[in-house]
């Protein structure tokens, strides 16, 4: 049976095009993982899925890697490389891991693991730090965009959801509120935002759930109601005078009232210091 290696040697006779790529065999003691570099928080149980898938003596795809004067950092691949260290303990000796060169910016590095195809699918708050660590670099939220192939939309939604304050952060991260119902709300309501979250989690707890969705985050209003309010509005009679630019017709104005006060119902936290 032949192989690439062969197929590769004889390409100026069967004339491939063929080209190679070549991967290093490194020991595990001259691999080294930067404190806080990684733009995925460390999952255990994926961890765990490569220690097995290591003792079992499965394909795991090199790790990409930078030399520098402290040894071999991990750039891609560190939950493989966590994966090594668990099957050596558990028994299984791995001497070395198979890895490939990486070279580029800083910028290039960090868009690697951001599109990289190998790592764990990354979280809502991890794409966001990992596009902010692109933008602390002078990257315009379009150029990011370019990089880690997204839209510009999604560049500026990620930015956005940092900015939300330490209280959505903390829901969005804890799964009781979608990333996208953070933002939204953030863009409603400002710095009342994480509070208006609490209150509103609040009472879908007193519910018996767990998650804030959008529709309870931010409630919306009697599409009837605007309507009627509309019409008792239109049927005002329009004053030119400095006391007023309208005048209500008597029997309308409670009912005017109300539905203003329904709807500032509906929006805790909106109206207040107003």
């Amino acid at each position: 049976m032949s192989s690439l290696l062969s197929l590769y040697k004889a390409k100026e006779k069967n004339g491939t095009e063929m080209s190679a790529k070549k991967t290093f065999l490194v020991p595990l003691s001259e691999l080294y993982i930067e404190p806080g570099y990684n733009v995925r928080e460390i999952d255990q149980a994926h961890i765990e899925e490569f220690r097995d898938a290591y003792i079992a003596g499965e394909f795991v795809p090199p790790l990409a890697v930078q030399v520098t004067d402290k040894g071999i950092k991990i750039i891609d691949g560190h939950h493989r490389y966590h994966g090594a260290l668990l099957a050596t303990q558990s028994g299984t000796e791995i001497p070395r891991l198979e890895c490939k060169d990486f070279s580029g910016t800083e910028a290039d590095r960090i868009a690697f693991m951001v599109t990289s195809s190998q790592g764990k699918p990354l979280t809502s708050l991890e794409r966001a730090a990992a596009y902010q660590r692109l933008a602390n670099q002078g990257w315009e939220p379009a150029e990011i965009a370019k990089r880690v192939k997204r839209s510009p939309s999604d560049v500026d939604h990620h930015l956005q959801l940092l900015t939300c304050g330490d209280e959505l952060i903390e829901m969005v991260k804890s799964g009781a509120v979608a990333a996208t119902t953070a933002v939204a709300l953030s863009r409603e309501h400002g710095p009342k935002a994480g509070a208006v979250a609490l209150e509103q989690m609040a009472k879908v707890k007193a519910a018996g759930k767990t998650k804030l969705s959008r529709s309870a985050a931010i409630p919306l209003f009697s599409a009837t109601k605007a309507r009627r309010l509309v019409e008792l509005v239109a049927q005002a009679e329009i004053y030119s005078n400095d006391e007023a630019d309208f005048m209500l017709a008597m029997d309308t104005s409670e009912e005017i009232k109300q539905i203003v006060a329904d709807y500032r119902a509906g929006f805790p936290g909106k109206w207040e210091d107003s």
